[in-house]
């Protein structure tokens, strides 16, 4: 009787199996990844199961339908901001420090951290159906009220020009979830040197010229001392 090589007794080793909790951890992670690369729409349920190497019998085990699935990776995107950006900002009180802060915030998550979850979120939001879409909805406009409440207390402080905070507000989302499109790391504009571009243009652009970064904080404004 000859010896069995190693290498073919580990192949032929069962895989260890996973419990539900990782195994649809790896799904959501590897829809994220297709519907990144391939779009919502243009992606299907066995485009997900070849990627993390299952049936789609086995993707349907751990996960109810393909909404469930974009639900899910937006919810995860959603998280991601809210405790890398939102959470971090509430509660400055300088509400053009607040301002700077999450500006930057908002774009080194979107530019430099690049997770796939937060580009699923700028680029399907209108793939989501029904209540998903709803949940989803209500969690972004907890960002618009922040925003506008921000820019109506630049305004009573008379430190923003008469601009409606609605239109400043989605201008600067505008502004800021478009970036991913045309961003690439490693180009000749560092992403914190973007970041600190924005918040130049977007406050020279609201604020009353004498109270804008460079006049109201001198060159220390820049580095955030």
């Amino acid at each position: 009787m000859h010896a069995v090589p190693d290498a073919e007794l580990k192949a032929r080793e069962p895989s260890p199996r996973l419990d539900h909790e990782t195994r649809t951890g790896q799904i959501y992670e590897a829809a994220a990844q297709v519907f990144c690369e391939q779009g919502f729409g243009q992606s299907s349920m066995s485009d997900v199961a070849a990627a993390v190497d299952l049936t789609k019998a086995g993707v349907y085990h751990h996960i109810a339908s393909k909404d469930e699935l974009l639900f899910g990776i937006m919810s995860y995107g959603m998280d991601l901001f809210e405790e890398r950006v939102l959470d971090r900002v509430e509660q400055i009180r300088d509400p053009l420090e607040r301002l700077r802060a999450v500006i930057r915030g908002h774009v080194l998550l979107v530019i430099r951290d690049r997770p796939k979850e937060v580009t699923v979120v700028l680029n399907e939001s209108l793939s989501l159906r029904g209540e998903y879409r709803a949940k989803i909805n209500r969690r972004k406009r907890r960002y618009v009220r922040f925003l506008n409440e921000t820019f109506r207390e630049l305004r009573r402080e008379g430190l923003m020009r008469d601009i409606d905070p609605r239109v400043a507000t989605f201008a600067l989302l505008g502004m800021i979830n478009w970036t991913y499109q045309w961003y690439g790391a490693g180009g000749r504009i560092h992403d914190t040197e973007l970041a600190e571009a924005y918040i130049d243009l977007f406050l020279g652009g609201i604020l009353r010229p004498d109270q804008r970064p460079h006049e109201r904080n001198g060159s220390n404004d820049r580095d955030g001392r």
